[in-house]
């Protein structure tokens, strides 16, 4: 288990003095090209100074903060790469703090839950986009585990030419992989939970090809062992809802009866 930090300064939202300390030239133990940024937002200093020194032991850079404004000091001034946010900061609402960073980009969130009772807190921060989570109290090593896995299946870390490749577009709609934005043939933002992005990006990369529900509930979910309250054919059709001129008579997702379902428009991929 994890050592208890020495006391810090009153300014907790400063990169960590551990992390600076380690110059650019450190080479990281991870797969990563470069040092990962991890911004780490609890407002308990115990947990905040553990998990801050045992990344910083790992050669990632870390900053940390204590609630949602010395959060968005942080990412507007220095380019983090992943967030590790407690969903209870005090009189802050985590979910809130979840969806306020998912609209505004694709950062990667791993969100951080007190109790097994807080499970639908756990639930809807990942449909709001939050991108994985952990209860409390956890082995560091799981997060570092995490934290390294969230990291390759963001955009920044994947190979050059596949990072391009990160926006769709199919019957005059768009959706980019970066911003996870889905725009609609009239130019609108339309908001997607994390469940609806998901399956909508498992569609778009097998376009007019049959999908079982199995194979788009183990593709689309965080979890490979986590089986959500709410089942594909709800998130299916919240999905139509957002994307059918007529929902009851869908021409882009369609159901084959007794199989599953078959995006049906072509996609252009860019």
């Amino acid at each position: 288990m994890m050592e208890r930090p020495d006391e810090r300064g009153d300014d907790e939202s400063l990169p960590s003095e551990r992390g600076k300390s380690r110059g650019a030239g450190s080479r990281p133990q991870s797969e990563f090209a470069r040092v990962a940024h991890v911004l780490v937002v609890d407002d308990d200093p115990a947990m905040r100074g553990m998990i801050a020194d045992y990344l910083t032991d790992q050669n990632m850079r870390v900053s940390v903060a204590t609630n949602s404004r010395e959060m968005q000091r942080v990412v507007a001034a220095d380019g983090v790469d992943l967030v590790v946010l407690d969903l209870k900061l005090g009189n802050e609402d985590g979910l809130a703090i979840v969806r306020a960073l998912r609209a505004e980009s694709n950062l990667p969130i791993i969100v951080l839950t007190g109790h097994r009772r807080e499970a639908v807190d756990r639930v809807v921060g990942l449909e709001l986009g939050a991108d994985d989570y952990l209860t409390k109290p956890f082995n560091p090593r799981e997060l570092l585990a995490r934290v390294h896995a969230v990291l390759r299946r963001s955009p920044a870390a994947r190979p050059d030419g596949e990072a391009k490749r990160t926006r769709y577009r199919f019957a005059g709609w768009e959706l980019s992989l970066r911003t996870r934005r889905l725009v609609s043939p009239a130019g609108e933002h339309v908001p997607l939970t994390k469940g609806e992005f998901g399956l909508l990006a498992v569609f778009l990369e097998a376009p007019q090809r049959v999908l079982t529900r199995e194979h788009l509930l183990a593709a689309s979910r965080v979890h490979d062992n986590e089986v959500f309250d709410r089942s594909i054919d709800v998130q299916i059709l919240r999905l139509r809802r957002k994307l059918e001129v007529d929902p009851s008579a869908p021409a882009l997702i369609k159901t084959e009866r007794g199989v599953g379902y078959v995006f049906s428009s072509p996609v252009d991929v860019r």
